[in-house]
Parts: C-alpha cells; structure tokens; sequence
C-alpha cells in the first residue's frame, strides 16, 4: 500500500485481518453468509447485520462454537435509524470497526415498463440507500479514529453495463458506481483516511435469483458461465488489508464493463439477443410477489441457489489481483514462449 493508493498524506497500513473488527451487512445469505464465515475463520471479529433475526442467531452460534468472535444486529439497512444501529453495535461490542461491507441486496426480474415505481423504490432503499448510510457510517468513524479503515460496497457487472429484464436492479448498481466514484475523490481530496473498493460480480452462484420480486411467467434462475460466493468473499477479505479501487470477479464481469465502454451498440444488440433467454427456467413457474424478500426477509444460511450452467471453482481475476507479480511473470513467460515458438517455427 502506499499514500497514493489510500489518498491520504501518511502510509498507515490497514489491519491484518486477523486483527480487524469488520461490519457485514445482508450477512446470512449468498455472498455476505460465504463473507462472514470465511472472514471469521481468518480471525477477524464480525459484525452481522440482515433481517432474519433466526438465521442471525443460527450464525452467530455457529462462529461462537467455532472459536471465533461475532455479534449481530437484526437491521433492515434501507432505513437509515437501523444502520446506525449497526455501528452503535459493533461500537459497543469491539470498540471500533475496521472495515465496512455494504453488501445488502435485492432484485426485481422483469420489463421496465411493467415493474412497479413502489416495488423500484423499495429496491432503492436497500441497494442504495443502505450503501450511502453504511458509507456515511463508515466514513465519519474513520475519520474521527484518524486510522486507515476499508469500505467496501458490492456493485455488480450490471452495474457497468445495462441488462434486459434487470433494469431496476441495473440502476440501482449504478448508481452505487456513482455513488462510491464520486465519494472517492471527495475523499481523497480531502486525505480522509479510508480506502473505497467497489466489487464487480459477474453472475454468482447465491440465492439471489429465489428471493427476487419476479414479473415473469417462469422462475429467475442464472444460466452460463456462474462463479462461486467464494470468489467475492475472497475479493472482499483481500480488499479488507489492501487497498483496491476495483476488483473485478469473472471474466464476464470485465467483458461486459469493456464491450458495454468501447462498443456500446454492439454490445447492446448482442445483450438483446443472448440475456433474456439466460434469467429464466422454462421448466418452472415464478414464485409468487409475497414469496420475494422484497418487502421482507427472505430464508437464510443458503450460500448458494438452484442455478443452471457451468458452475466456475474460482475466479482467475481474483486471484490476478491478489498475486500480480506472479500474474506479470506468467504473461511475460508466456508472451516470451510465444515469441520464440513463432521464431522457430519461421
């Protein structure tokens, strides 16, 4: 790490994670659930906050049982009073918090034009609205510890390019994008002592797509090229000590922020004709809209959902990111194999 990567004048070093408070929010499903345990097992002291009061408690227990320290706060994050919350929480049990994770989320399956404005609202609140209460958390506790801290808020690949059928869930990632660009430089601007990291998921194997608000005849499911929950936790606990702008897990997550800037049309005709086909199971009927975790919590402790496709074990871009001198060697051994193949064979 080094002072232009955290933005501020002096070269304090993020915690080790062993040694870190860190706050999870949408704590008990998919990638915040693979977060947590995976965080605790490398000692780090977490914070959990979602609404399933019984799926908080269930891991709690289990982390305590486990040898490793956790509290939790039962909190729906797209009401302000209850964020708050979670910071006096992980106050008034460790003291601090050394990273925040603005992981929350839900989404909404169907055409633009269909989609109800209170059903987009409510979405905002907690794909939104909880990233900038959690931020605005995380930034002024930071700021008056006047040590380095990480927040780290979880976009999506649609975040960066628009996606057929997602359009409420699309927006809300980008305004996250906005949202944590703009707060960056303030920030820096300012040598506030905090590093922004904004995660870039491409599809991931979670439960996302069962406890989606569903405006379509047949069921929400990811079809093709899926990574694993671990891949964005492992993107998350690395983003937690060293200072990231972005990390990106998937290579579909880099292809679509590529196409989506250097081909636009393009890339929208081919999303036209590849996506609507990939979001559903002809083979199963929608849930009903009370069934969704839109408006409640949904069922928790499920890492992973009832998804088709080729079901990845890892995502190389993470692991890119996190070895890049190693990454540098195997291209540049690489690029010097080919080069003098090519020689030979001329």
């Amino acid at each position: 790490m080094n002072q232009e990567e955290l933005g501020v004048e002096h070269t304090k070093k993020l915690r080790k994670l062993k040694d870190q408070v860190i706050v999870i929010t949408g704590a008990t499903s998919g990638i915040g659930l693979v977060t947590a345990r995976m965080a605790a097992a490398k000692g780090a002291k977490v914070v959990l906050a979602a609404r399933n009061e019984a799926a908080l408690k269930e891991l709690t227990v289990e982390l305590r049982q486990a040898g490793h320290e956790a509290v939790y706060v039962r909190a729906d994050v797209g009401i302000e009073e209850d964020v708050n919350m979670i910071a006096e929480t992980a106050l008034k049990s460790f003291g601090r918090f050394d990273t925040w994770v603005n992981n929350a989320g839900v989404g909404i399956y169907g055409k633009a034009m269909e989609v109800s404005n209170a059903d987009m609202k409510r979405l905002f609140a907690t794909n939104y609205w909880s990233v900038v209460y959690g931020s605005k958390q995380a930034v002024r506790h930071f700021s008056e510890r006047g040590n380095p801290g990480a927040l780290i808020n979880v976009g999506s690949s649609s975040g960066d390019k628009g996606t057929p059928y997602l359009s409420s869930y699309a927006t809300s990632k980008f305004a996250v994008r906005g949202w944590t660009e703009s707060l960056r430089m303030e920030l820096e601007k300012e040598k506030v002592p905090v590093s922004i990291t904004l995660i870039h998921p491409a599809r991931v194997d979670t439960p996302y797509s069962e406890h989606a608000r569903s405006y379509l005849k047949h069921h929400p499911v990811h079809k093709g090229m899926i990574y694993p929950p671990e891949a964005v936790a492992e993107a998350i606990c690395y983003a937690a000590v060293n200072p990231k702008r972005d990390i990106y897990v998937g290579s579909q997550a880099k292809a679509m922020q590529f196409l989506g800037v250097n081909f636009p049309s393009f890339t929208d005709k081919a999303w036209e004709l590849v996506f609507p086909r990939t979001q559903y199971d002809k083979n199963r009927l929608s849930n009903l809209p009370e069934e969704s975790n839109l408006y409640h919590a949904g069922y928790g402790m499920h890492e992973r959902g009832v998804n088709l496709g080729w079901k990845r074990k890892r995502s190389i871009f993470v692991k890119a990111v996190k070895y890049p001198v190693l990454t540098q060697v195997l291209i540049a051994g690489l690029s010097a194999w080919l080069f003098l193949r090519r020689n030979r064979d001329n």
